[in-house]
């Protein structure tokens, strides 16, 4: 009895405390949950004290870019426009890069024709219903106010049309055009000003992205200066994307280093274009190929569907893969603790494509990871709920209805009908790659479809504004020759106007194809020379005769991809540069004129760069053959740290 007792006390005891457990690991989760969890970026343990060490090699300044300087002013007398021939509205169809270019443009041809400029219309917020009200169109990514103050003195900019004008364009009234890709200016002079004159409002369509030419006439060079003025001054990003893009670049400077901004370039649209395809596997194959047969029905693409992906990666067409961008980094000499902040709202693969990155670089971070989703979900603003795209069941029938239909039903005894086919669920319709297992045919884009596309203009905005801060960037996919403007081709133009000191990479993608073709089977361990190889074509590449072979590939596509000279000015005490031409004649580096005797460097700025501690360059400090091994396992050491990270990650994302 007494050992009965015993036992049920016991007993009790445990479970009593078992529940005190319980209670007291509910809590303490309750209490640290809350949002995204902030990535914890690995501290090293080389400087626990005082200001880190800065290579000029890795992170700059670079002294033969030292001496330029922004400016975009007019050079010569510019009076504000007289006569005005009409109103011009535009909608501007594609991603950020695209809008971000077209605005440019349609400002400079607005000055051309001496038009009033309505705030153009971007299409990818307009059809996105349910998102923020407080944001329409153009101000749902830029600062609608500042836009029209800061060219207040090149075109007139209104908000909108006159009622009575808005009346008309509802009952389409008035004509509407689609210039070609690169129009040029006498275009807009011949064919587009009779009509603007006559009808008095006219709209332009815009579906590419370049709807003037890049290089203009050297009698236009003001409206070259004009380009930049709109693109590094006018188009100011909404308070709110700023803000919180500012925090983003504090906390990634928070430990005191610098960081290093990559754009991968793997896009959906970008790969099919180009017929990279073979170089995923499964269902990423299928994908890419349908989205390049569509773009062949469509005109876009003039060749076959099948091509030889590896040939066209040869050849430069590919854009990097991130372990391969991970290796480059580590040849040219950065350790694994660097900060990489992966900027882009897409990247075709999802996380898995990240996986040898991350193993080689664990402090790998976006702004999922720097940012809690209260933050993100204050930059989208008040939206509507989503409905939910569910099947729906029948609604219910009374017993009256059951018994009518089953007199109605015929004689018995009836055959079973054939079960229901299997309904589509959101989360099938949604995703990038649910529908190819079943059907034959994408499904139409849905609202919330539309609404994640609108989504992705503020990520790919914000991302920008990180970019151009960063002390490094690496682009993944850049000059492609499509005729399009792409993304990292702008953030290394923005860069290039605004610190054309900065570490900017400009890699040729066959120099890089052909470096690892030769050492395919041992990436992970090349010889000395290969490493050599691979530093010194980056180091170029960041260099003036990176910049210059990357102007004669970019200019003629996009002058925001490379403003210079037009948009620069040299101090007096530049270094004894020579100037490059391209084959027309034309300055791409060099011809800059001199700036003013304000524009010098501040004192506070010189001390500023000679306090900063730095190291200088080195280019014999590279590992040895034999000591590979040793700096594979520090690696592995280090990506072990971020294993929780990875194991958390759906690698399907």
């Amino acid at each position: 009895m007494l050992l009965k007792s015993k036992f049920k006390l016991a007993t009790t005891i445990g479970i009593v405390l078992s529940m005190l457990s319980l209670l007291v690991h509910l809590f303490i989760a309750n209490y640290s949950a809350g949002g995204i969890t902030n990535y914890s970026m690995h501290m090293d343990d080389i400087l626990p004290f005082g200001l880190r060490p800065r290579p000029r090699r890795l992170w700059g300044p670079l002294v033969p870019l030292d001496h330029l300087h922004p400016f975009a002013k007019p050079s010569k007398p510019y009076a504000a426009p007289s006569k005005h021939n009409g109103f011009i509205y535009a909608k501007i169809y594609g991603g950020f890069e695209k809008i971000q270019s077209t605005i440019c443009d349609l400002v400079a041809v607005a000055r051309l024709l001496n038009a009033t400029l309505v705030i153009p219309e971007i299409q990818a917020t307009t059809r996105a219903k349910g998102i923020s009200p407080k944001f329409k169109s153009f101000s749902y990514i830029y600062d609608e106010d500042h836009f029209i103050h800061a060219l207040s003195s090149d075109v007139v900019i209104v908000h909108g049309l006159p009622k009575d004008l808005r009346e008309a364009r509802k009952k389409i009234k008035f004509p509407t055009l689609s210039p070609r890709n690169s129009a040029t200016p006498e275009y807009y002079i011949e064919e587009v000003l009779p009509r603007l004159v006559k009808s008095k409002v006219l709209g332009i369509i815009v579906n590419g992205g370049n709807c003037l030419q890049s290089i203009l006439p050297a009698s236009l060079e003001e409206f070259q200066k004009l380009r930049c003025r709109v693109a590094f001054h006018a188009l100011r990003l909404r308070p709110q994307i700023q803000a919180l893009g500012s925090q983003i670049v504090g906390r990634l400077r928070a430990s005191g280093r610098p960081y290093v901004a990559y754009h991968p370039g793997l896009l959906r649209d970008t790969l099919a274009f180009y017929g990279c395809a073979e170089l995923f596997q499964d269902i990423h194959t299928e994908l890419i190929q349908y989205r390049r047969n569509q773009m062949i029905k469509r005109g876009t693409v003039k060749e076959q569907l099948a091509v030889d992906s590896v040939s066209r990666k040869m050849a430069g067409l590919c854009p990097l893969m991130p372990e391969e961008v991970g290796l480059l980094l580590q040849a040219v000499g950065y350790p694994p603790t660097t900060i990489i902040f992966l900027a882009g709202s897409e990247t075709f693969g999802g996380q898995r494509m990240l996986i040898p990155l991350r193993a080689m670089f664990a402090n790998l971070v976006d702004r999922t990871s720097l940012c809690s989703q209260r933050e993100l979900f204050d930059l989208v603003g008040p939206e509507d709920p989503r409905t939910p795209d569910l099947p729906q069941p029948p609604p219910p029938k009374s017993e009256k209805q059951l018994i009518e239909e089953w007199r109605r039903a015929g004689p018995r005894p009836r055959p079973l009908p054939p079960p229901p086919a299997r309904p589509f669920y959101a989360h099938e319709k949604e995703g990038w790659y649910g529908w190819i297992g079943e059907n034959d045919t994408e499904p139409d884009a849905s609202l919330i479809e539309f609404r994640r596309q609108a989504h992705q203009l503020l990520w790919d905005a914000l991302d920008y504004f990180v970019s151009v801060e960063a002390d490094a960037f690496f682009p993944g996919f850049h000059n492609d020759g499509s005729g399009w403007p792409d993304y990292s081709s702008l953030v290394m133009g923005h860069r290039l106007y605004q610190t054309p000191s900065g570490i900017t990479y400009r890699p040729d993608r066959k120099i890089i194809a052909a470096l690892f073709e030769d050492v395919n089977d041992h990436r992970y361990h090349p010889p000395r020379n290969w490493t050599i190889a691979a530093r010194e074509h980056l180091n170029r590449s960041a260099n003036v005769e990176g910049l210059v072979s990357s102007a004669m590939l970019s200019r003629p596509v996009s002058f925001l991809a490379h403003p210079l000279p037009e948009c620069s000015c040299s101090t007096s005490k530049s270094p004894a540069v020579e100037p490059v031409k391209d084959s027309n004649g034309r300055f791409l580096f060099g011809g800059e004129e001199e700036c003013a005797g304000w524009m010098a460097r501040s004192p506070a700025m010189a001390s500023a760069r000679n306090n900063e501690p730095q190291i200088e360059d080195y280019e014999d400090n590279l590992p040895e053959e034999g000591s590979s091994s040793d700096m594979q396992e520090s690696d592995r050491s280090d990506s072990n740290k971020s294993s929780e990270q990875d194991e958390e990650m759906d690698l399907d994302d």
